[in-house]
């Protein structure tokens, strides 16, 4: 949607789940082939598949309540998660003999601000799919509240994304939100006052995806289209099909990108939001090159600088204080810029006069346009220029190349829906071991934060631990 086109909304509403099954069944038919046809997914393979069984099975059976805590490094990852259980968990469960419910499905908890970019059907879709939403920058506690009851009482085990959002990178998992280990906890908490005895689970599951064939050309192809779109000369042209690409050099033409994208960054905030940057230098006292690793820490000193300035111009914006990391940053400043377009405080949109309703339009176009200093933070906030240095694998440069993509198609103001495909992945999906939050509820009434703080660290070590190097 055009800035010029935004308007002052009501205030948003929560999206509470409303399962319909004949929905479920539906979107279990095309699965199969939306991964074909519109993406590039070509085969997804699950270890440990046999531990999500027996979950299955314990809940049915009334022993155990458990939340499917996934890695997620795309935004594929949900649908690879429908694909395991819809369709690989009911084969292994057949040959391992374990009887499962009629009806494989689950609860989830999804982002309330993905139907305001995705469509309002998207949000609909979800509820019907069994969704509730949730709100990050705030306290929202009717979803909060929703989550909980679904989670202790509902006829399906929960789904959730601890890490809160995509952060694009396969062999990186971004610093957990401890949302999950504290509903964890409610739930046992609500499960012993009803006088039950389930037994709570977080199931940690791995993903990762794999190309097929190492697809370096088409990874030079965007490098050359995201050097032209920098204004930047490409590294090399020409190259013929059979031409054997050499990480070094991608990598070196990757550097130069980034120093190159970073400088106009800076001089764009130092231009027109005064803001101030360190002077920085490619070259030693002694005028010979840098070496990478001089290179990569000084293009990580620059990246933080820069993000921390953008948060900075929308922070002071809205008169936020700066507080926590980079993440809970950029959660508070949505938050805020939906304060603005969606009012709360206005009961009645139809009674405005044409001056206020105007006024009011105003100030929600200026706040939506705070939100790219955000995703600008978002795109980039796992990057690190050692990522590729430390193992120059093709899906590592694929993961910084189709960040830097992002950025660079948000500036232009492109679809971020139509992200390019380099080639055909596998998905390699583990089952991880169930971390039982029952066995802590000791520690979790004598001291809270402690109890959610170990809970979220040990699921940290776990996905991080089902990463494949």
């Amino acid at each position: 949607m055009s800035y010029s086109n935004i308007q002052v909304q009501p205030p948003l509403e929560f999206i509470p789940s409303n399962f319909k099954p004949l929905v479920q069944k539906g979107t279990k038919l095309i699965l199969p082939w939306w991964l074909k046809f519109q993406t590039s997914i070509a085969d997804i393979q699950v270890n440990n598949l046999e531990t999500l069984a027996q979950l299955y099975q314990s809940f049915h059976q009334g022993k155990t309540r458990f939340l499917m805590a996934f890695r997620h490094p795309s935004t594929e990852d949900q649908l690879c998660m429908g694909y395991m259980i819809w369709y690989l968990l009911p084969k292994v469960a057949k040959q391992k003999g374990i009887t499962l419910p009629s009806l494989l499905h689950y609860h989830f908890i999804f982002d309330r601000g993905i139907p305001l970019w995705a469509g309002d059907f998207v949000g609909k879709w979800y509820s019907y799919l069994g969704g509730s939403s949730i709100r990050r920058g705030k306290l929202d506690r009717q979803g909060l509240k929703s989550a909980r009851e679904l989670f202790a009482n509902s006829s399906l085990p929960m789904m959730a994304a601890p890490e809160g959002g995509t952060n694009g990178h396969n062999e990186i998992v971004s610093s957990l939100e401890p949302g999950i280990a504290q509903m964890g906890f409610w739930c046992v908490e609500d499960i012993s006052k009803a006088g039950r005895s389930e037994e709570v689970f977080i199931l940690p599951i791995g993903i990762q995806y794999k190309y097929l064939d190492e697809p370096w050309k088409n990874v030079e192809k965007l490098l050359t289209t995201l050097e032209k779109d920098s204004g930047l000369s490409p590294g090399m042209e020409n190259l013929s099909s059979q031409e054997k690409l050499a990480p070094s050099e991608l990598y070196q033409r990757l550097l130069r990108l980034a120093s190159h994208l970073l400088g106009k960054m800076e001089d764009f905030y130092r231009r027109f939001y005064h803001r101030k940057f360190p002077q920085y230098t490619q070259e030693n006292s002694s005028q010979e090159p840098l070496g990478d690793d001089h290179v990569n820490e000084t293009i990580n000193t620059r990246l933080n600088t820069l993000l921390n300035v953008a948060l900075e111009v929308a922070e002071e914006y809205f008169h936020i204080h700066s507080k926590g990391d980079f993440i809970d940053r950029c959660r508070r400043l949505e938050q805020a810029v939906w304060d603005y377009i969606y009012r709360e405080d206005i009961e009645n949109l139809a009674i405005l006069s044409p001056i206020d309703r105007g006024l009011a339009n105003k100030l929600a176009q200026e706040a939506s346009l705070q939100l790219w200093h955000i995703r600008l933070v978002e795109s980039f906030v796992a990057v690190s220029a050692k990522y590729i240095q430390e193992k120059p694998t093709v899906e590592r440069f694929a993961d910084t190349i189709l960040s830097i993509w992002d950025m660079i198609n948000r500036i232009k103001g492109g679809n971020i829906l139509k992200r390019p495909q380099i080639g055909k992945q596998r998905v390699e999906m583990t089952v991880g071991k169930p971390i039982s939050v029952s066995q802590r509820l000791q520690g979790y009434q004598t001291q809270r934060r402690r109890a959610i703080s170990e809970l979220t660290q040990d699921l940290q070590n776990s996905l991080e631990g089902m990463i494949k190097y």
